[in-house]
């Protein structure tokens, strides 16, 4: 699943191509894959994208002004959101549910395989916020080490599971919570309750700067991820536990441990994350 440095980079790329662009026409391929205003007109036909917002993996195309009409975008697990310029048709498939059509010629188009993402219509950024990201919490590039430490000293859950919680943090998952911990030397499962102020306000540092990095790198793509213009990433080659369960860790030549935390495989040091 895209966590946030690949919807992100997701963002960042729309926000180059269709921002200021008129949307002329909203084809539906599916409309299982939408909740809401299942219509063009309330998939944003004949608006203006003002801009695109973020919450976590989650992202909204905004219309109008500062509170206008939106769409949220979740990909899921295989979904992508992308951008083809007039030049550059894209063909719909079975897997393509809805395709943008901008005054420019260019299409955005939603696709899901695998149908675990879909999108949400609202009214408003505000009805948005209210009904839908109100139960996340906050950004993990935006929140503060204090407000961590309150939501993770009110479990006892082991550090993998708490981080993966999107209302714990929004936008971590399995890839950047290893790799998060390892970097911290912190075991995933040590109980989330007995990590302390100052280790917390070290994590937030260094999560901030594993995200951005992984931004700069384009994102991870392990399988069928690409950005807004059908790119992959790069940031799978500087994983340093993340799917290297056997290998041997970076630091300290020791083989990394394999477990299962929150139904996921999680990957980390025995020595250095004792």
């Amino acid at each position: 699943m895209p966590e946030l440095p690949e919807v992100e980079n997701v963002r960042l790329g729309l926000a180059d191509t269709v921002v200021g662009q008129r949307v002329v026409k909203v084809v539906i391929r599916r409309t299982d894959v939408v909740e809401g205003l299942c219509s063009p007109a309330g998939l944003l036909r004949g608006q203006t994208i003002a801009r695109i917002d973020r919450l976590g993996k989650q992202l909204a195309l905004v219309a109008g002004t500062t509170d206008g009409p939106c769409v949220c975008v979740h990909l899921g697990m295989t979904g992508s959101l992308r951008y083809y310029p007039a030049e550059q048709a894209h063909k719909p498939d079975a897997h393509t549910h809805v395709v943008w059509r901008l005054e420019n010629g260019g299409q955005v188009v939603f696709r899901d395989p695998r149908r675990f993402g879909g999108l949400w219509v609202f009214h408003s950024v505000t009805e948005l916020r209210a009904v839908r990201w109100s139960g996340l919490g906050e950004d993990a590039l935006a929140i503060t080490p204090v407000k961590l430490y309150r939501r993770l000293r009110k479990t006892r859950r082991p550090a993998k599971s708490a981080l993966l919680d999107q209302t714990v943090v929004a936008g971590l998952g399995n890839i950047y919570v290893d790799e998060l911990l390892y970097g911290c030397r912190i075991s995933p499962l040590r109980p989330a309750c007995d990590l302390t102020l100052p280790e917390i306000r070290a994590m937030v540092g260094r999560m901030r700067r594993l995200l951005d990095h992984a931004i700069r790198a384009g994102g991870s793509t392990l399988r069928d991820y690409v950005d807004a213009g059908g790119r992959s990433g790069g940031y799978q080659l500087k994983h340093k536990v993340y799917g290297r369960g056997g290998q041997a860790c970076l630091r300290c030549d020791q083989p990394l441990c394999t477990t299962t935390a929150s139904g996921r495989t999680t990957v980390y040091c025995g020595n250095c994350q004792a």
